[in-house]
Order: structure tokens, then C-alpha cells, then sequence
């Protein structure tokens, strides 16, 4: 059994975005961005409703996938190739709901072992088929769907029944696992033995090992554990030329890396069937507190100071003002977070700090190892935060932080069954330009609102602190207009935060990677050149584009 997100949304069947304990988020959102709430919701079609096409595949292909997979494992039902069409991104999930399903695949496979996907690839190369690997289905960018031109036989391969760790080598820390492994997966089945990977993305409940390798992705606690670039020493891959399998080695000079080439790949040069990872005991203690800065840029000259200083946080995290606001609207009367601007909290923070209730900025760090590491690491970060005009208010609110963190992109559905869109973009930079990058990207996201007619509001937060700079994680919504498309909004202000980061010396994705949504840029964030060169990788293991043809490079 392998189980699916929402065909039409995010995450599953029965779980939602409630506002109705949250008494102040309803009019923060109508004040800042003009969506009600209150308004009843769009009803979401039943599939029976809409026109699926049918699947295209030949007899003969499907015969020849269920000689090598069983009949059990290759699907072309409606439902489970519409669930196969996209990712989760906010483009996906209007066309879904409008019954526009693009180029659907005509065939759903469901291999269990590396033989029975090597035997996948060898049959659609034999057929010229369009193989688009599949992991969790999470992806925001674009990376999932055939072209919509495409006139050959598309074929889906879900790896969900590959999704064991095969082995854990507590010598060398290091864990080998099936692709397919959903973070949940994977991770209960480590912590049984008193490990983790340390990687816990937003999407971490509905995104798979594979697909973390496939699009470069980032933890929130890639402060302690690495990226997953830093974690993943060794792959398995399916590809047209054969089997690739890089050593288990931490560090090697062979040339140019396979496993590099492998990670951030979208499933262009061939199928993660497995990988060997880095793994970590459970650590003995783990705490997040929660500070408040007087303003964004003070947060973030603290995080560039934790991140120099002998501190070993697990998490940096910094809002600034419009999300700061945004994050204690949400709160639930009594909870936590609610009480943080409490009477109290806000007579000393004005009174006896000085600080603008209007700018001030939450930040959530966190801590976790053996006991006294945690005790020194908080020690020197309180130390900075108060050198930078903070103060903390404990790990009441870091716990709720902690307990929610993965439930935020079901705001989205919320929001757009009232006829309203939100999505996030992230980019990474150095400290030198931090503060730059976010002042001009909220400010071409303002004037694309303008331009478009629409209130619209972005806020921001650092995510990931490194040495040299941080990832700076946007999200915005817009009430669409009734005379325009959403989409076409949507595009306008995309555009223009995307083109935002290129210009202020950003990058065009720290994690969500690049897909088709944001290949346009490619170019100019690599060089043309660069470009060539990975495009060229492409053609030469795969010069009849039969893998995922479209994503990252044309």
C-alpha cells in the first residue's frame, strides 16, 4: 500500500486549516491582504465531475510492464494517474481543481526492488516513453509533469514500495535506504534504533529520501545536520547508461563528483533507487527558544553572529515584522505564542528596551545534544542576542513552533478555496547582502501588487544560517481579482520576487529547486554557459529525453 496526498490539495484526506480558534487572524488577513475569511469556500469538484482523458499507453507497453512488475503494480485508473500529473505547487493545484490536467501519464508503476526499475527504464527507452520519477508528490516547482505537447506514451514511477532502511553502520554514523522512504518512514524506523537523519523539511510527512536528493533540499535543522547534500555520501541510481553506484566514502578526488551530478538532477539523469546517509544518535536533550530583535536587520547580525561563534544551534530562525505579526495572529486564544505580546511583554519591551512594538521580530533557535553542550550553546547565544538588543521569553512558544511546523502548507488550500493565492520562494545570499535582498524583494513584490491591482502582502523569515550567508524563505498572498486569472496575477508577482533575487545577488532557489517554474532564470543565475554544460550532461546520459524531459534545462 502506498499512500497519497489529496489529489486536490496538500497533505490528507480529513485534515484542514481551521481559523476559528484563532481570534485574530481573520481581520490581520483582511487588513493586510483583503481575503475574508468568511467568505464560504469554492467547493472542490469530485473527480467523477471532471473530463479525465484516457490513458494513451499501448497494449503492448502495458503488457510488457506487467510481465516485469505484475499486474498489481502498473496502474492507469483515473484517479491514480491524476494524482501522478503534478506536484503541490499553487499553479498545480488550480489547474487540478479546474480539470486542466495538462499531459497526463498513461501509466502508474509501482516497482519494488532496483531490478524491477532498472527492467521500467530498459522498457520505456525500448518504447520511447516518458518516464517521470515520483517520489511524495510535494514538489512546488514543477518538476513532475510531462510537457504538455508531449505525443509519446508518459509513465509515472512511484518508488513508495521502496522504502526500507536496508542497513545502519553505527561505526561510520552512516545509514543505507531505499529511496522511496518517506521522511516518516525513515525516521521511525532509525529512531527505533536510536538514530535520526537529522532532515526535516516542510514537506517532511509527504516527501521521500529520493526526492530530497533529487531537489537539493534543506532541513530545518540543517544548522546541526548538513543539507541534504552534506548528509547523502553515496547513491544508487538507475540511469540509460547503467547502474551508477558512488562509494560509501566520506570524501573522494575522482574528478568531477557522480553524486554531485546526481543531487539537484530532477529525475534527468535516471531514477535514486537508494542511498547511503549520514545518521545521528537521538540527542539527549533538544530544546528551541523563542528571543524577540527590535528589528529585522538586529536578528539578523545576531544569526550571523551565532553562526560565527562556538554556538552549535540545531535551528536560526528570525521573522521579520509583517511575519512576526502574522505568526502571533495565528495563535490560539490562551496559547503560548498569544500571551508573547502580553501586557507585560510589551511594557518592557517598549519601556525598557526602547523597542517599536510595530518592528519587533520573532525568532525561534534551536538547541539539541548532550546536555551541557545545549547549557554552553545557549549561553553564548543569549549572550548575543542581548548583545543585539533582544531578549528571550522562554520555550513555551518554541514547543507550539515544534508541534506545528509541518502544518502551515494547509493554509494554502485554505486560502484558495476563498478564491485567494499564497505561495512561498526562497533564496539564499550572503551576509553581506541579507538585509539588501530582502528590503528589494519585498519591495518588487509591493510594486507587482500595484501594478496588478491586487493588496497583496509578503513577509519573510531566515531559514538556514551557513558560514558565508542564509537562506531567506518569502511568502505571499493576494486576494485574486475578479477580472483577471488569478494565474496570470500570480505569474506577475512570482516574476517579479524570482527576478528580485537574481538581481540582488540571490540565488533562483536555496531548496525547492528548479523544475519548469523557475528554469527560465537558469541562465542568468548559473551563466548561459553553465546552462550549456548541464544541459549537455543531460543529452549525453540521455540524448533521447525519455527522463523527465523539460525540467531544469529545455
Amino acid at each position: 500500500m502506498v499512500e497519497h496526498m489529496k489529489w486536490w490539495g496538500w497533505g490528507q484526506e480529513g485534515v484542514a486549516f481551521h481559523h476559528e480558534d484563532k481570534p485574530n487572524l481573520a481581520p490581520f488577513v483582511m487588513k493586510v491582504a483583503g481575503i475574508d475569511f468568511s467568505a464560504p469556500p469554492v467547493r472542490v469538484p469530485e473527480l467523477s465531475e471532471l473530463d479525465v482523458p484516457a490513458s494513451r499507453a499501448p497494449e503492448s507497453l502495458r503488457a510488457a510492464f506487467v510481465e516485469a512488475l505484475g499486474a498489481e503494480h502498473v496502474h492507469d485508473d483515473d484517479l491514480d494517474r491524476v494524482v501522478h500529473t503534478y506536484g503541490k505547487s499553487m499553479r498545480d493545484l488550480v489547474r487540478i481543481r479546474r480539470g486542466d490536467f495538462g499531459r497526463l501519464p498513461d501509466l502508474v508503476l509501482y516497482p519494488g526492488t532496483e531490478a524491477e526499475t532498472e527492467a521500467a527504464l530498459r522498457i520505456a527507452l525500448e518504447a520511447d516513453a516518458v518516464l517521470i520519477p515520483f517520489g511524495g508528490g510535494s514538489n512546488i516547482v514543477g518538476s513532475l509533469e510531462a510537457p504538455r505537447e508531449e505525443t509519446r506514451p508518459v509513465v509515472s514511477l512511484d518508488m513508495g514500495r521502496m522504502r526500507e532502511v536496508l542497513s545502519l553502520d553505527e561505526t561510520a554514523k552512516t545509514a543505507r535506504i531505499q529511496a522511496g522512504a518517506l521522511g516518516p518512514d525513515l525516521e521511525e524506523q532509525l529512531n527505533a534504533r536510536g538514530w535520526t537523519i537529522g532532515h526535516f523539511p516542510d514537506s517532511f510527512k509527504h516527501s521521500t529520501l529520493g526526492g530530497w536528493i533529487a531537489t537539493r533540499s534543506s532541513g530545518m535543522q540543517s544548522d546541526r545536520f548538513g543539507d541534504i547534500a552534506d548528509i547523502t555520501r553515496a547513491v544508487r541510481v538507475v540511469t540509460p547508461k547503467g547502474l551508477v553506484a558512488t562509494a560509501e566514502v566520506p570524501v573522494q578526488s575522482t574528478g568531477p563528483s557522480v553524486r554531485e551530478m546526481v543531487l539537484g538532477s530532477e529525475g534527468r539523469l535516471g531514477i535514486i533507487t537508494e542511498a547511503t546517509v549520514q545518521v545521528h544518535r537521538l540527542a539527549e536533550e533538544r530544546v528551541i527558544q523563542a528571543y524577540f530583535f527590535p528589528d529585522y536587520g538586529s536578528g539578523l547580525k545576531a544569526m550571523q553572529a551565532i553562526a560565527a561563534s562556538d554556538a552549535q544551534p540545531s535551528i536560526t530562525r528570525v521573522s521579520d515584522a509583517n511575519e512576526t505579526q502574522f505568526t502571533l495572529a495565528t495563535s490560539k486564544k490562551g496559547s503560548a505564542v498569544g500571551q508573547l505580546l502580553n501586557k507585560g511583554v510589551q511594557l518592557y519591551a517598549s519601556r525598557r528596551k526602547g523597542m517599536d512594538l510595530s518592528q519587533m521580530c520573532l525568532s525561534f533557535i534551536g538547541f539539541e545534544g548532550s546536555a551541557a553542550g545545549v547549557r554552553r550553546s545557549k549561553t553564548i547565544v543569549g549572550e548575543i542576542v542581548r548583545k543585539h538588543g533582544g531578549f528571550g521569553v522562554g520555550s513555551g512558544p518554541g514547543t507550539l513552533y515544534d508541534q506545528k511546523k509541518f502544518d502551515t502548507p494547509y493554509i494554502r488550500d485554505f486560502i484558495l478555496d476563498r478564491g485567494a493565492y499564497g505561495d512561498v520562494s526562497e533564496t539564499s545570499s550572503s551576509w553581506t547582502t541579507l538585509k539588501s535582498v530582502h528590503d528589494n524583494v519585498v519591495a518588487a513584490a509591493e510594486k507587482a501588487f500595484a501594478e496588478v491591482g491586487v493588496k497583496g502582502f509578503i513577509f519573510c523569515h531566515l531559514s538556514h544560517s551557513y558560514h558565508s550567508g542564509a537562506c531567506q524563505y518569502f511568502t505571499f498572498a493576494f486576494q485574486a481579482p475578479s477580472d483577471h486569472d488569478g494565474l496570470e496575477v500570480y505569474d506577475t508577482v512570482k516574476g517579479a520576487i524570482q527576478q528580485a533575487f537574481i538581481d540582488n545577488g540571490g540565488t533562483l532557489s536555496h531548496h525547492h529547486a528548479v523544475g519548469r517554474e523557475h528554469k527560465r532564470w537558469i541562465g542568468q543565475d548559473i551563466s548561459p554557459a553553465g546552462a550549456e554544460i548541464v544541459g549537455a550532461l543531460f543529452a549525453g546520459v540521455d540524448p533521447g529525453r525519455n527522463l523527465n524531459p523539460g525540467a531544469i534545462v529545455d
